[in-house]
Formats: C-alpha cells, structure tokens, sequence
C-alpha cells in the first residue's frame, strides 16, 4: 500500500498531499487506500516537504518564496516531492502527476483527463520561465466560476491571481445581474456585502494553495476622499454620492472637478494638493496593515486616460512625476510603520510617458506593471527597435501607442530611472479573445509573446482575462501556461498535446476544422486592421466571400462533431459538445458579419442582436467555458457604425 508523508507541518502541503491522494487513487481505482502521515522522519513512502530539508541546492533563484523550484525524484512505491516554497511542493505534485499521463484542459472536473494506469518512476527537476505566471479576474463572474479558476491554476503551472477592486462590483454584477443577456434570464443582483464575501472566499482558496494573491488596482483614486470606488456608471446619478469636502479633491477637467462619466474609477484626484496625496497614502498603508495576505497590493490611478487635473499646480509636474511623489510616500508610511507590502504600479494611459524630475527611491518595494492596452494583437515583438522615439507628454490630449514596439520605446524611458523587477499587463483574454474565434491564432500569438516578454527580461504576465476563457476550446489559455512555465515549448507541440487529449485520433481534424474557420473570419478583420485605406473599420466588401465560407466549414465541422459527438473520456465528450455550440454562433455571428463587411448596417445590428439573445439561451448550458458579457461587450464595438472611442483609449465598458 502506497504512503504519502508529510516532512513538516503546513496547510498548504496538507493540501498538496490530499491532491496526490485523490488522483492517484482515480489512476489505481482498485489499488487500495492510500495513507497520508505527519512524519519529519520519514524515509519511505511519498515524501513531501520543502527542499531545504532534503538539502537540496537552491542557489539558481533569487527569492525561495516568489520563486518556484520543482523537484521530484520518485519511483513506483514513492519517493521525493519537495518546492522551494510550499507552493513549490503543490506545482511539483501535479507535474509528478502530469508526467504520469494526468492532464488538466480547462477548470472543473469535465476538463480534467486521468487516465487509469500504474505510476511510472520520475526524475525532475525544473525552475519555471516566468516568476509570476497570473490570471486577474475579468468579464463577468460569478463565484463558482472562480473558484474553479483558482483550482485550475496550479495544475496548469500557474502561481499568481490578482482580484482586480476593493469589491469587483463590476464584475460580479456583470454575470448575476445578467448583463447582455437579461432578455432571457432576470437578473439576480446581489449586495456589496456578499460581494466582499466572495472575495474574501477566494482569498481564502488562493491561501489554500500558497498562491501569490495582488489585490486591487482602480479604485484608490476616489476611496480615500469617501467617493466610494465602488459605485457603477449604471447605479443613477453618483454626483450625489460626493461628499461636499470631497469636492476640492477630485481632479479638475474642463473647468469642472467632478466624477468622469459618473464614474469613480474613472476619476483621478488633484495630485498637487499635498493634504489628497497625505490622505491617499494613509488610505494605502491602513488598508496594507489591515490586510497583510495581500502578498502584492497595485496602486494603480484611474481606469481612464486624459482625465488629469489641470490646475495650475497640477499643471507643472506629468502625472508619472506626481505618481512617484505619491509611490515615494507610500513606500515612507510603510517603512513607518514596519510594513513589507510590496508595491505594483502601473504604466498605463497617461503614465505610459515617463516621469521628467522624479524617480522611485526604494526599487526593491516595487514592482512596475506595463501595460499595453492599445497594442495590435495579430502581431508580436520580433526584434525590437530601438529607433522609435516616443512622442512628448500633453496633458489630456495623449494618444496611447498602437504597438508593442511603440509601448517597449516608453517602457524604455521608464527604464533610465527604473532598474526594478517589472511584469507585463496583458489583454488577449479581454476582448481579443471574442475577436479570434478558435482559439488558434490566438495561441500562437501569446506563444511569440510570452517569448518575446521572457527574452526582454520581464519577471512574468498577469493576464487580464474572463475566468471563462475556454470557448470554443481551452487552448490559448493552455498555452499561455505552458509557456510561462516552459518558454521552449513551442506553439505548435502544446497544440499537439491539447488536441491529442481533448479529441484523441480526431485531434489533426479538429484542429485544422478551426483553422480553417479562423482563417474565414480573419483575425485583422475582426480586430478592425483590415481594410487600411479606410482606417479602423469593419465596412470591407473585399472581405465578405470569406465570411460567407464560415457556414461551408461549419458543415464539415459537424459531420466531424457526429463522428466523435460521444467520446471515451467525459472530456472528450465535453470538448466535440462545445464545438457544437461554437459552430451555431459561428454560423449566426458570420451572417452579421457579412451585411457589417457589406455596409448593411441596420441588417448587421439586427443579426447581431439575434445572436446575443438566441445564443444567449444557452449560456446555463456553457457558462464554465463561455463568457456572453464579455463577448457581447466586444461585440458592441464591432458592430456600432462609428468606433467607440473612450478618452483616447479603446476601453469599453468591460473596464480592465
């Protein structure tokens, strides 16, 4: 009988050894209980603990704690399982477990394949690519959905989950508030209260497996001045909610200080004003001493660009000067107060430019968060080019840059006065992922991405994506893993393994059905790049013969889902269903898309909005996998007759 020993007292690798019991025993079904033990002595069996007391070498990382080492050196009765870090020991189970033939496709039981065999021995050893290998939640959420994601994680080799607001209002309203799709389901709202609640639950799964928890972002440009972060643009008319002595706080925009859009976290706050920046930093540490489990806290400014103040004080200094100001301050409270919190601050919108006079004093607190927002997302960093110069600041009539070449150029004037750790922000699971269809060039994309990020010398990616990204498959995501945890691997060998397990002998099939519907669609068209003569448009006459082949395809694709429509393993069977919704909403979105490419627009809004309230149906049937808000989020913007452009930023109201 096979014995799992427990080297040292720790919940988290309590937890590792009850996830090596289960699976091992849905591999041997018949092979008997497995017991697991509190034994520092031990010297048989299963042995789990930290390397250090196996004195194992260490010296190739930098932080035992942030860095992760994998290290396994088991036969068929047992042997050793060891991290540097106690969620280094979980990360290192199911890898034992993976290099065993278990595979992990999408979050819940339905993506999981456990094959039924006897363990093999294994040998290995392995520091992942990236530090920081993360998810922040996104679109629309409702809790088992993240709670799923937060178990999926790890077994997919990622360490890191960031929760995105004090409360994610937003987006837990977005799903229970049936947002996009209240024709068909009314909505179920929910307070504030449980809301937090939530949070707190997921804080309390991420501890569970030692997971690197970053907490909030937006939403401290208005708390401290009692405007509440978490009020809606859709909650009336929330000039009400501004307290008369919070008014001389807020940023002043056009001769008028007063919430952008009726929005808090669209608003930014008078950074001159030294008695605003004195109760923002008190704000920021109160909240770091009262919640020591955040492991990384984001200061970030508001979710919005050119909305700085122009007051002449204000005036006088680029809003990354004062941002540091504020950092610097922060980083003082903090050291007042014997706090170790480390500190990400974002280059984003208006602090995409670089401070002129100030620079961070304590760069071992901080981590710098670029994030690209308005980059392309149907090309990748090559080689980078040196040659391009960045534009000077103006205040409030900046125009963000439309490449990751053109970010990296800023990055760079960051990088004089910056020699910090820094991690990149990225979006292909916000509404890029609703505008590549398959999930297949998606995934090559992040593959070059993720290598050209690793090659730059950034410690990680936090993807800013739904935590239901896994329509019409979970490959780009899967990819996205894999590649943080392994940046050899190639796009094309971690297709191979994704298809191989979801669709068995049907996989070269099934990937090239999506291929094909990928290369129908056309990833620059539906991200608007298309038709270059008429600038960022959806109107393409030229394109429409290839939009009408979707339907083409989509036949072929379902005399293929027939032939495998009942699979051997429930994953399989899960997999070839959801294709079987996707190629109804192929059908049904490409009929809009052609009177949009055409210039029908009132034909292609009407389709549009058949689809959303037909497919919608279905959303109970799917929701694990397939996220209506955010689509139709995205959606929204495609098939509006004029772009909508938010403040110079293409934000819609998925917020990031």
């Amino acid at each position: 009988m096979l014995t799992i020993q427990k080297m040292i007292s720790n919940s988290v690798i309590d937890y590792a050894a009850e996830e090596l019991k289960k699976y091992l025993r849905m591999m041997m079904p018949e092979g008997g209980d497995i017991n697991i033990l509190y034994n520092p002595d031990a010297e048989s069996g299963f042995r789990l603990g930290l390397m250090e007391m196996f004195d194992l070498d260490m010296s190739d990382v930098d932080d035992k704690d942030l860095d992760d080492i994998l290290y396994i050196d088991c036969d068929t009765s047992g042997g050793i399982i060891a991290g540097s870090n106690p969620r280094s020991v979980l990360l290192s189970v199911y890898e034992y477990l993976r290099q065993n033939g278990c595979r992990w496709l999408m979050p819940g039981i339905d993506g999981e394949y456990i094959p039924i065999k006897d363990i093999i021995p294994v040998k290995y050893r392995h520091v992942p690519s990236m530090r920081h290998r993360g998810w922040c939640n996104e679109g629309a959420e409702f809790q088992q959905c993240m709670i799923d994601a937060i178990e999926f994680m790890p077994k997919v080799g990622l360490n890191t989950f960031m929760i995105e607001f004090v409360i994610p209002v937003g987006y837990y309203s977005g799903y229970y508030m049936h947002r996009r799709n209240a024709e068909n389901f009314p909505p179920e709202p929910i307070s504030t209260n449980v809301m937090l609640q939530y949070k707190r639950q997921c804080e309390s799964e991420l501890a569970k497996r030692g997971l690197q928890f970053h907490d909030i972002g937006h939403g401290w440009t208005t708390d401290p001045f009692n405007i509440s972060s978490s009020l809606r643009q859709t909650d009336g008319d929330n000039e009400k909610a501004v307290p008369d002595e919070s008014r001389q706080f807020i940023a002043l925009v056009n001769g008028e200080r007063k919430l952008i859009d009726n929005s808090p976290i669209y608003t930014n706050f008078c950074m001159s004003n030294e008695q605003a920046r004195r109760m923002f930093v008190r704000y920021v540490a109160d909240y770091a001493e009262k919640h020591s489990n955040s492991d990384y806290l984001h200061v970030w400014l508001a979710d919005s660009g050119n909305t700085h103040c122009e007051c002449e004080e204000c005036k006088k200094k680029t809003p990354s000067d004062f941002y540091v100001i504020l950092l610097n301050m922060i980083d003082e409270e903090l050291e007042i107060r014997g706090l170790k919190t480390r500190i990400a601050f974002i280059v984003y919108t208006d602090t995409t430019w670089a401070p002129i006079s100030e620079k961070i004093k304590n760069q071992d607190r901080f981590s710098l968060l670029l994030a690209p927002i308005t980059r392309k997302y149907t090309e990748t960093v090559n080689k980078v080019d040196k040659s391009i110069k960045t534009n000077p600041y103006v205040r409030n009539k900046t125009e963000l840059p439309k490449n990751l070449d053109e970010y990296l150029a800023y990055f760079y004037d960051w990088k004089e006065n910056w020699s910090g750790r820094s991690i990149s922000y990225e979006y292909h699971f916000w509404k890029h992922q609703c505008l590549e269809l398959t999930g297949i060039e998606l995934s090559k994309r992040i593959n070059e991405d993720v290598k050209a990020y690793y090659e730059l010398g950034l410690d990680g990616i936090i993807e800013d994506g739904s935590q239901r990204s896994f329509f019409p498959t979970g490959l780009a995501f899967y990819t996205y893993a894999r590649t943080m945890f392994d940046t050899s691997l190639s796009s094309e060998s971690i297709a191979k393994e994704y298809f191989h397990c979801a669709f068995g002998d049907g996989s070269d099939r099934f990937y090239d059905y999506l291929s094909r519907l990928a290369d129908a669609f056309g990833f620059e068209y539906m991200e608007g790049e298309s038709n270059k003569d008429m600038g960022f448009t959806y109107y393409n006459p030229e394109h429409v013969s290839s939009l009408k082949k979707v339907r083409e395809i989509t036949a072929y694709g379902r005399e293929l889902i027939k032939e495998y429509y009942n699979m051997p393993h429930r994953l399989g069977t899960v997999s070839v269903r959801l294709l079987e919704h996707h190629a109804d909403f192929c059908d049904m979105l490409s009929d809009a898309l052609v009177e949009k490419a055409s210039g029908n627009e009132e034909e292609a809004s009407r389709l549009h909005t058949l689809l959303r309230i037909e497919f919608g149906k279905r959303e109970p049937m799917i929701r694990s996998y397939y996220d209506q808000c955010l689509f139709f989020n995205a959606y929204e913007t495609l098939f509006s007759t004029t772009l909508n452009k938010i403040r110079g930023c293409e934000i819609n109201d998925g917020g990031n």
